[in-house]
């Protein structure tokens, strides 16, 4: 290259290293044509199926991970699931299959039924795909601890992709289950979690979270519907601000403006107005609160109920109570496996509550806030740092999480809140606590039309757009009370979560507004 000839030696170098690259080229070329030639036995037993669009029914019967155990040893199953994990070794293919919270091992291995294809196949399907395996069950002589299924494993004879996942994850499962601070291991930050909420929400943690939400629903319905209330539904368009404040979406309305609903305070009433006597509703409920913090949401789930009383609206209370213990008791009971998957990510002290709960007055609530060094006026308002302390106080003395605290200065309450008639200072209102957070506002409300008519003009609220609630009272109502619940908050505080997001299946709070 220089111009000057090559040397003996370097003539013998540059021949060597051309040999070397054309046996290499041979060999290449030869295990080419080497694989070109071998038949792959096992072509039939591998693949991607087609799209499924209901051209045809089967009777293939797939199996539940969940029913997989030793009694299954040595029958055949076919499972679908997604491939959480594999790797590849040689003549032989692991992963896992997991279907929910369930999942199992699974091994392809070269002969019969396998080929080094079909290996190479298994070892390059993306992680989070859903797939079809036939295969036999087997007993394993060790526990297979990473796996739900420990005392069995899929030896596969058959591997099928149904729905290919993308090969790049924006988070990983095992990260996004994996306790904070455990180790130097990778775990996922809250945003990551909420902007791919379909893959956060595949962790056994998250799973098991909503189904307990899920329970939640159903308790609070089997409990108020074997006490005779009745579920009704309550529209969340409305025409004016449903607790007369001003933290109220607008929306167009053909060739006017409406309001998401804060609340079905003002439906409830009308119902019980109407002779429904006792009356619930589970449905959406929007607050347009610039509040930022781990417990407030822009649109959450509301419980919310109200029923007629005797004599004193503590007949209510008691109701509302047994209510609240009555899902405790449920959710310890029916749910000891889903709580105990939140707290191995999320540890928490178990929830304590008294039957019957603990009540309150308001005033004995700020002694006991002044006793610990608080300074505030006896009317004065809770604020949040107040009611934390508050709760941790409480538990102190009587060992609860929960509980109820009655009579509520009447100036920080609604205008349609019942005033204490002993003292105007006082109202008959009441708010309860889990674990020294609110997750329950209510009150005795005012069921005499002039009274009503008369507070909502206190707090300077236009008349003429409540007009249709103030007239429901004007034919004769019955002595009333209820509460709203905060469906995600009861979740959040039984569980011990730091975050209301976690108990919100697709949260909105102002700075989020996707997925």
């Amino acid at each position: 290259m220089d111009g000057k000839p090559t040397s003996k030696k370097g003539l013998k170098k540059q021949q060597k290293e051309a040999e070397k690259a054309a046996k290499k080229a041979e060999k290449q070329q030869n295990k080419q044509q080497a694989e070109v030639e071998t038949e792959d036995y096992a072509k039939d037993n591998y693949g991607n199926l087609p799209l499924i669009q209901s051209a045809s029914k089967s009777a293939r019967r797939l199996q539940k991970i969940s029913t997989l155990t030793t009694d299954l040893a040595g029958q055949k199953v076919w499972l679908r699931g997604r491939l959480h994990t594999s790797r590849s070794k040689g003549k032989q293919c692991f992963f896992v299959l997991r279907q929910q919270k369930y999942s199992i091992q699974a091994l392809l291995s070269v002969g019969e039924k396998v080929s080094k294809q079909m290996i190479k196949f298994a070892a390059s399907i993306n992680k989070e795909s859903i797939i079809e395996v036939e295969g036999f069950i087997r007993t394993v002589d060790q526990k297979i601890e990473a796996c739900s299924q420990q005392d069995v494993e899929l030896h596969a004879e058959q591997i099928w992709v149904v729905s290919s996942a993308e090969p790049q994850l924006p988070l990983q499962i095992d990260d996004a289950s994996r306790r904070e601070g455990e180790g130097e291991l990778a775990t996922v930050n809250p945003d990551t979690r909420l902007d791919n909420r379909i893959l956060d929400l595949r962790t056994q943690t998250s799973l098991s979270i909503f189904r307990i939400e899920a329970g939640v629903c159903r308790l609070f319905r089997e409990y108020l519907t074997s006490q005779g209330f009745i579920e009704i539904h309550t529209p969340k368009i409305i025409s004016a601000a449903s607790e007369g404040g001003a933290n109220v979406f607008t929306v167009s309305y053909f060739k006017s403006n409406a309001f998401l609903a804060q609340s079905p305070q003002l439906y409830k009433q009308m119902a019980i107005c109407s002779d429904f006597d006792r009356v619930f509703t589970v449905g959406a409920v929007f607050r347009a609160e610039d509040s930022n913090t781990h417990r407030h949401l822009t649109e959450f789930v509301g419980l919310d109920m109200e029923m007629t009383f005797n004599y004193h609206y503590h007949e209510v209370l008691d109701v509302i109570g047994e209510l609240f213990c009555s899902i405790f008791s449920g959710l310890q009971e029916q749910y000891a496996e889903e709580i105990a998957a939140v707290h191995k990510q999320y540890p928490a002290e178990p929830f304590r509550f008294l039957r019957p709960s603990l009540r309150l007055d308001y005033s004995e609530g700020v002694q006991m806030l002044k006793a610990a060094g608080i300074e505030m006026e006896e009317d004065e308002d809770l604020s949040t740092p107040n009611e934390k302390l508050l709760g941790r106080l409480v538990k102190a003395k009587y060992d609860t999480d929960f509980f109820i605290l009655d009579k509520f200065p009447l100036a920080v309450r609604p205008f349609y809140t019942m005033p204490d008639p002993n003292n105007k200072k006082w109202s008959n209102s009441y708010d309860m606590f889990m674990r020294g957070e609110e997750i329950l506002s209510g009150a005795q409300r005012i069921h005499d039309s002039k009274f009503l008519l008369e507070r909502a003009k206190e707090h300077e609220i236009d008349i003429s757009k409540i007009k249709s609630y103030i007239d429901a009272f004007k034919y004769g109502a019955p002595p009333h009370a209820g509460g709203g619940i905060g469906m995600e908050r009861v979740l959040m505080l039984y569980l011990g979560l730091d975050n209301v997001r976690k108990t919100s299946l697709f949260p909105r709070d102002p700075k989020r507004l996707t997925p």
